[in-house]
């Protein structure tokens, strides 16, 4: 029972790692006024979005494919369930940003529409210029910088922020001692990408921010709580255990891929602030997200 001891004294441990990580671009940008367009946070940025992309595709996916293949489930009548719950993971990621996106273009369209009715109903060409000038945003991409893109971002970690709880106290004690490490450095990259992406949200509240990024901090803990409470019962080899986990695993990859391959790296390199940078810039990013990606693969060795 070490690692349950272990693991009520580590939480505020893990904790701790997850504040600091997902609340410091968040603090930076406010009170010492970094540039999110900057090198520091491209530096940042990009380093978070070789962290996402990894987890997805080294953590997630591969723990997933491992859970469905386990052999207390028995062959699957069907081979790519994995494959096919990632899929909708991905598609549902979409829909949502998707159906925001029309609805933020058709009230666009009914704000704009009613500015230049209040405009031509005063006859006054000057008030009706002005009035014309109100910002209306017609772009065709969506925008990071959009808090359901980041809330999107932000499910798909949490999800899989549970389970790493979870799994912690219920992990064996031989165990016990390389995983708490690798989590800790897990969940501190993972806050940094979404500290990074939160911090950027020009129209939300600081108040707002630091709740999204609470909701992080905390996730992890409370999965160890929940692990906790489950322990006497908990048995990895069960059916329903296995499918659940892998279930949660797959779905969170396909959220993280859409997440980290459109929303921010396509976004960033090209539609983004890196689209036309500089040298140092561009290479400060690229240097930046191959490290992520291979810091968080190297982890996924151990988890």
């Amino acid at each position: 029972m070490f690692a349950a001891e272990a693991a009520t004294a580590v939480s505020p441990t893990g904790a701790a790692s997850s504040e600091q990580s997902v609340f410091g671009p968040i603090l930076l940008v406010r009170f010492a006024h970094v540039h999110p367009g900057g090198n520091i946070f491209t530096v940042i940025k990009q380093f978070g979005t070789g962290i996402i992309i990894s987890t997805a595709f080294v953590h997630l996916l591969t723990h997933a494919e491992l859970m469905f293949g386990n052999e207390c489930l028995g062959e699957l009548r069907y081979e790519a369930t994995t494959t096919a719950i990632v899929v909708a993971g991905a598609f549902l990621a979409f829909l949502l940003q998707y159906i925001s996106f029309r609805f933020y273009k058709a009230r666009s369209k009914v704000v704009k529409s009613a500015t230049e009715k209040v405009g031509s109903t005063n006859g006054d060409s000057s008030d009706m210029s002005s009035q014309k000038q109100v910002p209306v945003k017609e772009d065709h991409m969506p925008k990071l910088d959009d808090a359901l893109s980041v809330l999107i971002l932000e499910m798909g970690i949490i999800f899989h922020s549970a389970i790493i709880g979870v799994t912690l106290v219920v992990a064996g004690d031989s165990f016990y001692k390389i995983l708490v490490v690798v989590i800790i450095f897990h969940q501190m990259f993972e806050g940094l990408a979404l500290g990074a992406r939160i911090s950027n949200l020009s129209s939300v509240s600081l108040g707002k921010k630091l709740l999204m990024g609470s909701a992080f901090a905390l996730i992890t803990p409370l999965g160890m709580a929940i692990g906790l409470g489950v322990l006497n019962s908990f048995n990895g080899n069960n059916r329903a255990t296995i499918i659940a986990i892998g279930t949660l695993d797959a779905f969170s990859a396909g959220i993280l891929i859409w997440a980290g391959l459109i929303q921010m790296w396509a976004f960033d390199w090209l539609y983004g602030d890196l689209k036309e940078a500089g040298v140092v810039q561009t290479g400060l990013g690229m240097l930046s997200l191959v490290s992520g990606l291979v810091v968080m693969s190297v982890l996924g060795k151990w988890a």
